[in-house]
């Protein structure tokens, strides 16, 4: 395949970017999204040109590092994948592609096509753990008798990755499917219920001091999440919330 990319630049999070235009030939559609940026990059410095910055690590899906805007869609117009995941027989020869950053104020770029999502990291550390120290006293997790539906449904909760896809894809830039998934993951569980409390509390209000935005029920996140996360776990929060305040 023969492809036009049109690509967001960004020298530093000062800078003020703009959509540069890039070629690319003989693209297999076999090929994942990121090996084809691969491709665009060793032609690039193969011209003595500047590489295209973009996030990845794992490339199995697992990590959620590779994060980018694909024709107006997060991870691009396959469902239930990853960036990395992604493949090239999702498009056509003589396509063009618009790839951006993830666009959210609490996710600032820090160059090309990678932004900062500590944010993400500063809302686990304000409670998405069990501190209790368990040195020297350790129990058999099979020896502390779990509903088969609660284990199930805290699983899918800790299926959340943190890529980001939730709050790319929401029109307010929410974090609550995120924060709505590693508060369930506890929630659901006894050992998670000692802090239940201070947990959602603390995580609620890092995630607003960040500057997400609030959720208004569109269901875009559970949609493009690359993991399915469910709705159900916002609501669960919010309850969570509610008991916790009350």
């Amino acid at each position: 395949m023969n492809l036009t990319l049109k690509i967001w630049r960004q020298k530093g999070p000062q800078d003020k970017g703009r959509m540069v235009d890039y070629k690319v030939t003989d693209i297999s559609e076999h090929m994942s999204f990121l090996e084809m940026m691969d491709v665009l990059n060793e032609g690039l410095v193969a011209k003595n040109e500047e590489p295209v910055a973009f996030d990845h690590d794992c490339r199995e899906g697992i990590c959620g590092a590779c994060s980018l805007h694909i024709n107006g869609e997060p991870h691009g117009p396959d469902r239930g994948i990853t960036t990395c995941q992604l493949h090239m027989r999702m498009f056509n020869d003589g396509d063009t592609i618009h790839i951006e950053p993830w666009r959210a104020k609490a996710f600032p770029v820090i160059k090309d096509l990678v932004v900062d999502r500590t944010a993400f990291e500063r809302i686990q550390q304000a409670g998405a753990y069990i501190s209790v120290n368990t040195s020297g006293n350790t129990q058999d997790a099979n020896s502390i008798p779990i509903p088969k539906k609660d284990a199930d449904l805290s699983m899918d909760a800790a299926a959340c990755i943190g890529c980001g896809a939730c709050v790319a894809s929401c029109k307010n830039s929410s974090a609550m499917l995120f924060v709505g998934a590693k508060v369930s993951q506890f929630a659901l569980l006894p050992q998670g219920r000692v802090e239940a409390k201070e947990r959602v509390m603390n995580m609620v209000k890092q995630m607003d001091e960040e500057g997400f935005g609030n959720c208004t029920n569109t269901g875009a996140c559970e949609v493009e999440c690359p993991k399915g996360i469910s709705l159900e776990n916002i609501a669960r929060m919010n309850r969570e919330y509610l008991k916790a305040s009350i």
